[in-house]
């Protein structure tokens, strides 16, 4: 449980865009005069989450692999994925459960600078990324998976990215609901069609905008 001792609780007002660090990538929705999304309510803390047991996956052994309708197909190791060029991104994070936290520091590699290494297919419309943790997948389209804001992330506000909390990597989508930000990320597959992830299949939202309350289908 989170105390006012630990360093992921947040103390005092949200930070604004202009605290962000030099440097990063605003993402738009904290550049709203109202940042909390109807329904919602600020958390200080970092509650965890899951639906499954959290994977151990020791960075070793960790790898992503891009696949689908790319022209390059790609597996990237630890070591190999570090030594990209890397982005810090300033965004709130908003889950489906009605609580948001704010003023997040994310860094890692973008989703535009992977891509850029496989290069997508002209038919490529929607992104399903696959998680360590026994199956999971969601789906996005490419437009929201390339937003300036969205990356692969391994630190949270200074610190590298805990197992609880997605580790070593999970992908950042911080204009969409947090299971759009699939923890555990271990490949990303490109396809012309939406395919539903695990969530989506059960009731949730194939989008997901927050703005829209986005929970469920209707």
């Amino acid at each position: 449980m989170l105390t006012s001792d630990d360093p992921k609780y947040q103390s005092g007002d949200a930070l604004s865009p202009e605290d962000a660090p030099p440097g990063a990538i605003i993402s738009p929705d904290t550049r709203r005069a109202q940042r909390v999304p109807p329904g919602q309510a600020r958390t200080r803390k970092w509650p965890v989450l899951h639906w499954a047991g959290v994977p151990e996956v020791p960075t070793k052994q960790w790898t992503l692999e891009v696949r689908g309708l790319v022209d390059r197909p790609l597996t990237l190791s630890w070591d190999e994925f570090r030594s990209l060029p890397r982005v810090k991104v300033f965004a709130d994070f908003h889950c489906v459960t009605r609580w948001s936290r704010l003023s997040n520091v994310w860094e890692g590699v973008s989703t535009r600078e992977i891509l850029n290494r496989c290069g997508a297919k002209p038919q490529a419309r929607f992104a399903l990324p696959l998680g360590y943790d026994d199956g999971w997948t969601t789906n996005l389209p490419l437009e929201h998976f390339l937003a300036e804001d969205a990356l692969f992330a391994d630190t949270h506000d200074g610190e590298p990215l805990s197992a609880d909390h997605g580790g070593p990597v999970r992908l950042i989508i911080p204009q969409l609901y947090a299971w759009k930000s699939a923890k555990w990320v271990k490949g990303i597959e490109l396809s012309a069609d939406d395919r539903p992830g695990l969530w989506e299949e059960g009731g949730y939202h194939d989008r997901g905008d927050p703005w829209l309350e986005e929970r469920f289908r209707e």
